[in-house]
This record gives C-alpha cells, sequence and structure tokens, in this order.
C-alpha cells in the first residue's frame, strides 16, 4: 500500500460540528463514523498516514449559486468575520486536535522527523494548519499561542477578506485576479510566520495575495489544495503564471479533489471520474515537474469524486496514477515525499 500524506483536510471542522452537537469528537475518530470522509479506521483502509488538520472558522454553510444558462455562476464571498468567537471556534478546534493527541488517535507533528515516525508507527500523523486567521488579531500575540499549541501552516485568508488579505469567491469562469493582496499586517504575518517556521499556504488569496507573498516570504511556494485554471477555470484554481512561480520556488501545489475543481464544467457534481483527477496532476507534472506536486484532498470540506468516496477510497487514486504511467518512485513524491521537502524547508530544518 502507498502511504499518503495528505495536504488539507477539514476534519477537525467535522468533530468541532459533532462536539457541538453533544457528541464525543474523539470517539467519533478513534472508532469510525459513517458522516464525512477521514477518521481512524477509514485512514487505515486508504493508506492516508496524515496530513494538514485545518482550524477553519466557519461562514455558515456555502451554497454554491446555482449555474445560468451558460452553466457560469459566482457566489458572493463570505462576509468578513468578528474575531472574539473566531478565536473562541480556533481555540475549540485546537483543543480537540490536542484531546486527540493525548488519547493516542493521532500526533500531532511539529517536524518532519515527527510526520515519518508517525507513520512507520501506524499513526495518524497530523499537522496543524489555520485556514484564515481570523482568530489572530492585528498584534499577533495570538501566533505564538497557537504555534505552542502545535500550529505549524497557516493560510492568511480562506475565501473572505480579514486584516490580512483578501480572498477569491467560488465561482466559473474567473481569474483569480479578484481583489487587492495583503493589508500591510498581512505582510507582517508572512514576515512572522518566516521566523516562526510556520508554512504559507497561498490557497483561497487573491492572485495579487499570491504575487504579495512571493515576494516578501524566503520560503517555497506552496498552494495546499489548488488545481490547473488552464482545465478548470474556477477562481480558486493557479494559473500558467502562478505554477511557475511554484516551479521557480521549488514549491508545491497539492490536488484539491473537489469535484468544482477538476472538472471542465466546475460542476458540484460527484459523478466526476478519476481521469478529471489524472488529467489535472498530468498538467501540473508538466507545467512543474514531478518535484512541485502533491496531493490536498480538501477531505471533510468538499465534494469529491464518488470513485473515490472518502479516505479508505484514496488507493484508487494510486491505482489511477500507476494505470497512467507514474513510477514508483514518482508516485512516491506525489503521495508524501514532496509535501515532506517542503514541510522541512518551511520549518527551518537542515537538509
Amino acid at each position: 500500500m502507498e502511504l499518503v500524506f495528505d495536504g488539507h483536510n477539514d476534519v477537525l471542522l467535522r468533530l468541532w460540528r459533532t462536539m457541538k452537537e453533544g457528541g464525543d469528537p474523539v470517539a467519533e475518530f478513534l472508532k469510525g463514523t459513517a458522516q464525512g470522509h477521514i477518521d481512524a479506521p477509514r485512514a487505515k483502509i486508504g493508506g492516508l498516514a496524515g496530513g494538514i488538520c485545518a482550524i477553519y472558522i466557519p461562514s455558515g454553510d456555502l451554497i454554491l449559486k446555482e449555474p445560468d444558462d451558460n452553466g457560469h455562476y459566482e457566489t458572493p464571498l463570505a462576509a468578513p468575520l468578528e474575531y472574539l468567537s473566531s478565536l473562541q471556534i480556533g481555540m475549540e478546534k485546537a483543543s480537540i486536535a490536542l484531546r486527540l493527541e493525548q488519547a493516542g488517535a493521532w500526533r500531532l507533528c511539529r517536524t518532519t522527523a515527527n510526520i515519518r515516525k508517525a507513520m512507520a508507527d501506524g499513526v495518524f500523523a497530523a499537522v496543524l494548519h489555520m485556514e484564515g486567521c481570523e482568530p489572530i488579531s492585528a498584534n499577533l500575540a495570538e501566533l505564538d499561542v497557537f504555534y505552542a499549541a502545535g500550529l505549524r501552516s497557516l493560510g492568511p485568508v480562506w475565501s473572505r477578506h480579514n486584516i490580512f488579505g483578501h480572498g477569491v469567491p467560488f465561482a466559473y469562469p474567473m481569474s483569480p485576479d479578484t481583489g487587492p493582496g495583503l493589508t500591510d499586517i498581512g505582510f507582517e504575518l508572512v514576515k512572522a510566520c518566516n521566523r516562526l517556521g510556520i508554512l504559507i499556504d497561498l490557497a483561497h488569496i487573491t492572485e495579487k495575495g499570491f504575487w504579495d507573498v512571493a515576494k516578501t516570504t524566503d520560503q517555497p511556494l506552496i498552494a495546499s489544495h489548488s488545481n490547473a485554471h488552464a482545465l478548470t477555470q474556477v477562481a480558486r484554481n493557479l494559473t500558467d503564471k502562478q505554477m511557475d512561480a511554484i516551479k521557480e520556488s521549488r514549491g508545491l501545489a497539492g490536488l484539491n479533489y473537489a469535484v468544482t475543481m477538476l472538472r471542465p464544467d466546475a460542476r458540484d457534481n460527484a459523478a466526476t471520474p478519476l481521469s478529471d483527477m489524472i488529467r489535472h496532476i498530468d498538467y501540473m507534472v508538466e507545467r512543474m515537474g514531478i518535484d512541485c506536486v502533491a496531493l490536498g484532498s480538501d477531505f471533510d470540506g468538499a465534494t469529491v469524486p464518488a470513485d473515490i468516496h472518502d479516505a479508505a477510497g484514496n488507493q484508487k487514486l494510486v491505482a489511477a496514477l500507476r494505470d497512467a504511467g507514474y513510477a514508483p518512485e514518482d508516485i512516491a513524491k506525489l503521495c508524501r515525499e514532496n509535501w515532506l521537502r517542503v514541510l522541512g524547508e518551511a520549518w527551518h530544518e537542515k537538509a
């Protein structure tokens, strides 16, 4: 079985909702559930050995606009969030992550050696991420606290605006050049991440924000769960020029399993063939090289192809990669090794 380290999931969002409904999020992850995409039993079946797990502050249920007669749609950006309630939710999700570690359900990893050891021991290797930094205030004090709790990756924005920058809407067809980039405080956040060794994720940010980070960071450029705009023209996908910059920095883009970012028509339809996933991987590998492409499923945060269904189905993608002619060493890079390389660079680990 090919072990997978996945660059983005929203399992903490699902577990937090379970907690809010009076359930036990630790038991749900450990024992398994029919809900969502990731838990320990399904991860084991599918070879999902670990991943980057997001603290995401929800804006309510996102409902994509129905396509018009031409198949086009544009979902308005979510409204900005209030700081204190965002901080509370962020702390609650960090607490769930820590409780999962205390229960032995997963390990919170702060180094690539931690990740490799957890994978070798058969324990889910979790890296704590923040998707949209609404729980962090302008003086960045909370960043140090979340870092102490294990935060090692963040995206300044989700698909809404905040004090750090501007996000892109869920829209088709649309360029990612939809508005301003980083704010002054956003530049300071990037510098703080460089200093601490926190990976900066460019998923969800505007194209101007992408270039603002590129000129400020000392890290490889990372878009954890984004696909090729040339194939699926949603604002969330990467242009060829952005991919060229990722290649130049020796960064990576993680294939997003979200069907709206895979299908040529960008519809939210699970009847999406695995060939659409391979088509995007092929394009990104051709553009950036095998060392700059990985996986970023968006499990528990999006509709994924029915053939994958959940974490237990990950090996179906691995089989499709083999059938498409990818060599064993290249599949290892796509499934985990590329992520481990860029995490080590962002975290200031010596080669």
